[in-house]
């Protein structure tokens, strides 16, 4: 083979379509396991994407069309919405994503230059300003009491309005990981807990189903080289780790490593959202302790904070940290000589 031997990056709008075809088993997992509300919520994130990207580029005097065709904001957008209960108001989702964009994207300067994750920007702002309605998940169908039509999903998301005889109770449910922490409130035991209805052998209902098809989408992300294995493989060791440490320590108030590995956001944090190139490290000893950092952080707030689910937190933690953790991981120049001590 002759030269030049370094093949041509794939632009961004490749690595964007790839990212979107991996989430779509995860979605499609999403769909059977609760319903299509799901399809209702990456629409709305999807046009409100276009929307918001659209309008920050004409202030910006960039142009339009090239910057939509790259993905990234639809990208953001569906992370996003796969965060959010599937039945969230069409409002909130609007402004999650609308802040994302706007806020934690373009204020910094755009792609390739937002210290944050925008997705998990766009999350946290959500979880604090509207902690009620970001808890209203919709129960695996498996165990919900009633069941909504694709209009009567609709209809409640736009008007907040459910059909005769059909109470929010009966179609909502807390999620396996909020389940545990007020169970553990109560003084039950762990083992009294997983006998629940909602709980699998090593997950949740549904979630189990969604956490092992986004697992197969980051698969696909590593085998096509989107993504190095670094982050998902240290952000995964290290919530397992420290999960099985406080699990071998006390098994009847925490819970196993392999449940927080299928529960809440791990695999779609490990595989989607820790692996943003432009919000994450760059270096191969940088990534390791990029993704480690996160797995730790995800399990204390689960297990010690106030939050169910700690992966949006942890990750923006981490990419506050992301320069010093470059900083200190860079390799040597090639070529150059340690001083002699």
């Amino acid at each position: 083979m002759s030269s030049p031997h370094i093949a041509q990056a794939p632009s961004v709008g490749h690595i964007m379509t790839r990212v979107l075809l991996a989430l779509t088993p995860a979605i499609a997992a999403y769909v059977y396991a609760f319903g299509t509300a799901i399809l209702i919520s990456l629409t709305i994130a999807t046009l409100t994407a276009i929307l918001a990207e659209s309008f920050m580029l004409r202030l910006r005097r960039y142009p339009i069309l090239p910057f939509l065709r790259d993905g990234s904001a639809v990208v953001t957008a569906w992370l996003l919405a796969l965060a959010l209960p599937p039945l969230a108001p069409w409002w909130l989702i609007v402004i999650g994503v609308a802040f994302a964009l706007i806020v934690a994207k373009h204020l910094y300067g755009g792609l390739g230059n937002n210290l944050f994750n925008p997705a998990m920007v766009g999350f946290a702002v959500l979880m604090i300003s509207f902690p009620a309605y970001m808890n209203h998940w919709l129960a695996p169908a498996a165990l919900a009491q009633a069941h909504l039509s694709f209009g009567g999903e609709l209809r409640y998301m736009f008007s907040g309005a459910l059909p005769p005889g059909i109470h929010l109770d009966a179609i909502n449910m807390a999620t396996p990981l909020d389940t545990l922490r007020t169970e553990l409130h109560r003084q039950l035991t762990v083992g009294e807990i997983m006998k629940l209805p909602i709980y699998t052998a090593i997950g949740g209902q549904g979630s189990m189903l969604i956490a092992f098809a986004t697992l197969l989408g980051g698969l696909y992300l590593l085998f096509t080289r989107i993504i190095s294995w670094h982050v998902p493989v240290a952000f995964l060791g290290g919530l397992f780790l420290i999960a099985s440490a406080f699990y071998t320590g006390d098994p009847s108030r925490f819970a196993a490593p392999w449940f927080h590995l299928m529960a809440g956001g791990a695999m779609l944090g490990a595989f989607f959202i820790a692996t943003d190139p432009v919000s994450g490290a760059t270096t191969p000893r940088g990534k390791l302790i990029f993704g480690l950092g996160i797995g730790l952080l995800t399990y204390i707030i689960r297990a010690l904070g106030g939050y169910p689910d700690g992966v949006a937190f942890a990750v923006l933690l981490m990419n506050a940290a992301v320069p010093l953790i470059d900083a200190y991981t860079q390799p040597p120049v090639f070529g150059q000589k340690e001083d002699a001590p």
